[in-house]
């Protein structure tokens, strides 16, 4: 095959574009792999919806905010329980290392309300905090890092979280551009699950997507994100806290303040997390550490839903 010089141009024009954005992979719970699709090209059925497009989702006000760009719900949904843990994989476009290292990780969940999540929209969507990795020790690596050298990232949920049809919004967020407003580049991500176990707790405060974020929030518009040791405010609400179903300080709505930030330090609530390397472990300075790991894909345990789920239906009647 021949290539004219005009092909290799262009073919050479795509490469660092592909490379400069990306996806998430695959999600493993523990220990067991589930593998997402391929941006706009679907080979299997996944717990990971599927986006359209390689690009970040710009803008906080962008609808695309809630699980990616024109993300389209999955067949499947797959068990996990309290205290899960849950291993994230991130890809290029161009199915390399994640291509970035300036920048958070926040994970998020909503619960599918009295519909199982192959069929909900997550446009309605409540969403409380469960998880956020920043930089490391030394005030300056971020825990994104890991990832760009080949790394997952794992979080524990909640372990007194009640049972039910959940999304997990797991949201990588570049900030190599936020020195300007509106520079900030989100990957979000959603993955379907079915807590089982005997959990009552509710989370005490949930937000929208999108509202949560501004443009001008810290921590996304952040003009010294490239001076070394320089403090860093996490966007959104503070890690939920959990009460007891049916409490009347249970999820209640409210939008995230840049007057009061979240917290750099995890609530006594929030699940341990980390970033697993290829060969080593280095965990975020906000949690305490705990380990997952990726196996290969088993779909013997991830099963498509049941029509309602009853205990859901039931809290959100409460």
């Amino acid at each position: 095959m021949q290539f004219t010089p005009f092909l290799l141009v262009s073919l050479f024009a795509v490469l660092p574009y592909a490379a400069g954005h990306g996806y998430l992979k695959s999600v493993a719970i523990d220990g067991k792999t589930y593998q997402g699709n391929v941006p706009n090209n679907p080979t299997g059925d996944s717990p990971i919806r599927l986006i359209n497009d390689i690009d970040p989702v710009k803008g906080a006000s962008n609808p695309n905010l809630s699980c990616g760009q024109n993300a389209q719900n999955a067949a499947l949904v797959v068990p996990a329980n309290p205290g899960s843990t849950v291993t994230f994989a991130w890809a290029s476009g161009n199915g390399g290392n994640w291509p970035h290292d300036t920048g958070p990780m926040l994970t998020y969940m909503a619960s599918c309300g009295i519909t199982t999540c192959d069929k909900f929209d997550a446009s309605g969507a409540q969403w409380f905090k469960v998880d956020q990795a920043g930089k490391k020790s030394d005030g300056s690596t971020w825990v994104q890092k890991d990832i760009m050298m080949g790394g997952t990232y794992s979080m524990t949920l909640p372990d007194n979280i009640a049972p039910g049809d959940y999304l997990i919004r797991h949201e990588i967020i570049a900030l190599q551009l936020a020195v300007s407003e509106g520079g900030a580049e989100f990957y979000p991500s959603c993955t379907q699950v079915r807590i089982g176990g005997d959990g009552n707790g509710a989370p005490n405060a949930t937000v929208s997507f999108p509202g949560a974020y501004s443009d001008s929030d810290p921590g996304i518009f952040d003009p010294n994100v490239y001076n070394p040791g320089s403090s860093y405010t996490f966007p959104g609400p503070a890690i939920a806290a959990f009460v007891a179903a049916g409490s009347n300080n249970a999820a209640t709505n409210s939008s995230a303040s840049p007057s009061a930030p979240a917290s750099v330090s995890a609530t006594p609530s929030a699940p341990a997390s980390t970033a697993v390397g290829a060969s080593s472990t280095s965990a975020a300075p906000s949690t305490s550490a705990s380990t997952g790991s990726c196996s290969g894909m088993d779909s013997s345990s991830a099963y498509r839903p049941r029509r309602f789920s009853r205990v859901m239906r039931r809290l959100s009647q409460d």
